[in-house]
């Protein structure tokens, strides 16, 4: 629990803002105004591909439907190994 560690008041803003959110469309109109398109694109890249490894999908599969470095994709999947689950979790919760 790396965020834990910094016990910091503004990243709970942050997250109680982010629980705010009723649908999609307001995600968009937050995430616009907080993130770079850059940023967001990360984001769901990285969630996607923590999905596809768990669907079993190969590295040079997930780099060419992804796009994904080999480096982005092992980072996802030591976080699947070794993190606090919060992949799995989520992507549980989204049924995929």
């Amino acid at each position: 629990m790396q965020l834990k560690k910094l016990n910091d008041k503004s990243i709970e803003q942050l997250f109680e803002a982010i629980l705010t959110l009723k649908d999609i469309e307001e995600c968009y109109v937050f995430f616009d105004d907080l993130c770079t398109v850059n940023e967001i694109q990360s984001m769901s890249q990285r969630l996607e591909v923590a999905r596809m490894l768990g669907k079993g999908n190969t590295y040079n599969q997930i780099e060419a439907e992804t796009g994904a470095s080999t480096a982005t994709i092992s980072r996802v999947k030591r976080c699947l190994n070794y993190g606090n689950d919060g992949y799995k979790m989520t992507l549980e919760r989204l049924g995929r």
